[in-house]
């Protein structure tokens, strides 16, 4: 498996702004082969900004990169950086990028 993940610095006062563009695109991931799930993720408060992620979890590095070459993520990212919303973050999103080592998961529940 491989994880997509982008940091985003959301500016203080533009978390719901941010949210909702988040809320009402349409992404288009579950039209790509490969693609497992997407969780958009909130994290710390800092004093200028609310740290944000976005994960995306695929089979593997090839299909995540096919997908940053397809016309979905053409059509998903064209309103990105849409001057309706003004500048939600402090700078460009940060990108990293997992290939996943180990998986740990719950114990089926035996049966008594």
């Amino acid at each position: 498996m491989y994880i997509a993940m982008n940091r985003f610095r959301v500016r203080k006062g533009s978390e719901q702004a941010f949210e909702q563009v988040w809320a009402s695109r349409e992404t288009y991931l579950d039209r790509m082969p490969g693609f497992v799930e997407f969780h958009l993720l909130k994290g710390p408060e800092a004093e200028d900004h609310t740290l944000y992620s976005s994960h995306t979890v695929w089979q593997s590095k090839a299909t995540f990169e096919a997908w940053t070459k397809s016309e979905e993520f053409r059509a998903a990212h064209a309103r990105a950086g849409n001057e309706r919303t003004g500048p939600l973050y402090l700078e460009h999103p940060q990108f990293e990028g997992f290939e996943v080592l180990q998986t740990v998961r719950p114990r089926e529940a035996s049966a008594a």
